[in-house]
């Protein structure tokens, strides 16, 4: 299996224990997990905030996919997605899309915009359902 590239909203869910969340479990148990230095970005001030010192250290060692961002490209996707009625995918999450294709990654996501772009822009897509 390739790479498997876990967002934010996926890593949360995990963190609180949510049962849907649990297959993140089989990714780091075969070493595939990935993240990058946006998804890390978003997480580790708030880990770091409430003091899980020992989990920040270990998300800071997981596999990082490289971080090559077309500028162009991102600038495709969000017309796409305003062509279709995807009026609210901001910046940050074309990036993280845009990142797990590049890298031929699976997104893990509990975000249903993924999902929606998914439909128009081809992407390896896992949705952990609420």
């Amino acid at each position: 299996m390739n790479s498997i590239l876990v967002d934010s909203s996926a890593w949360i869910a995990y963190f609180r224990g949510d049962p849907q969340a649990k297959v993140i479990d089989n990714y780091i148990d075969a070493n595939i997990i990935s993240t990058n230095e946006l998804i890390l970005s978003e997480l580790l001030p708030a880990i770091r905030l409430i003091k899980e010192d020992r989990l920040a250290e270990l998300l800071t060692k997981v596999n990082k996919l490289p971080l090559k961002i077309n500028w162009s490209q991102i600038r495709d996707y969000q017309y796409i997605n305003l062509q279709y009625g995807l009026n609210k995918v901001g910046i940050p999450d074309l990036i993280i899309f845009q990142n797990a294709i590049l890298n031929g990654a699976t997104l893990v996501t509990l975000d249903r915009h993924f999902k929606l772009m998914s439909k128009q822009i081809e992407c390896n897509l896992m949705l952990i359902e609420r």
